[in-house]
């Protein structure tokens, strides 16, 4: 139990150091930031894919089998995402943004990052405690997709009215709640018998909502050819790097 706390901790802390990467930004021109958050955002999409149905589902069969259950906490996690989503973009202002005034779609943003964060913590807690191969590919998964949300958060804390430093700071500590998360899951798994049979489908359902609702329509707002097989390519590989860990001796 102790290999899977220090796993867990690290890699969640691991993903929380993601919400730093939105000072690089400010390196590239918005024209050459679009077409580089295209490709992580395919790769992204071709990972939490490549996660659920190579290594979330199968672990979840293998162990109850094809059951109702397994697909009623699938359809929970598609549910539950749809209604976090909801929640987060509830409201707006129409409050110009300065360093005086925050936007409140900024506070919403950061309530909203908070949450998911959390519930990231939760997803890869549930996956180490089936086994550390799935931790390590679930956490990937993750970081992939965390990798262009926290460059979009950081924008939008800047738009927000949020000077570069305290958007970079709010951004890392709404990140920490992925910890929180991931502690809450480890010490409620050793109170609640069957938690980690529930919590796995659950991600997958979390994972592909994520990727059918959010990524895959940015994806399909670039329609030239080029670009549209540069993107197929990139989805290709996040599921490919998901196979891969399949089959290596990560235990």
């Amino acid at each position: 139990m102790t290999a899977i706390w220090n796993y867990t901790l690290l890699s969640v802390f691991l993903v929380s150091l993601v919400s730093f990467i939105g000072v690089f930004t400010l390196l590239f021109k918005p024209k050459t930031l679009k077409s580089i958050l295209l490709y992580f955002v395919s790769f992204s999409a071709g990972a939490l894919f490549g996660d659920v149905f190579l290594h979330l589902l199968p672990e979840s069969v293998e162990k109850i089998g094809f059951t109702l259950s397994v697909s009623l906490s699938v359809l929970f996690g598609i549910v539950f995402s749809f209604l976090i989503e909801k929640f987060i973009h509830w409201r707006h202002c129409h409050i110009s943004p300065s360093k005086v005034h925050v936007h409140p779609f900024a506070m919403m943003n950061l309530l909203g990052d908070a949450t998911h964060n959390f519930i990231d913590g939760i997803l890869i807690a549930a996956s180490y405690l089936v086994n550390i191969p799935l931790g390590i590919a679930t956490t990937l998964a993750v970081l992939f997709h965390e990798i262009p949300q926290e460059i979009g958060d950081f924008g939008v804390l800047l738009h927000g009215g949020f000077t570069r430093k305290k958007a970079l700071l709010f951004n890392f500590l709404t990140a920490l709640t992925a910890v929180i998360g991931a502690i809450f899951t480890l010490l409620l798994s050793s109170q609640i018998q069957g938690i980690v049979l529930f919590l796995v489908p659950f991600a997958a359902g979390e994972f592909i909502y994520i990727a059918g609702s959010d990524l895959i329509p940015e994806l399909h707002k670039e329609v030239s050819l080029r670009n549209s097989l540069q993107q197929l390519a990139m989805f290709i590989l996040g599921i490919g790097v998901m196979l891969v860990l399949a089959f290596l001796p990560l235990s």
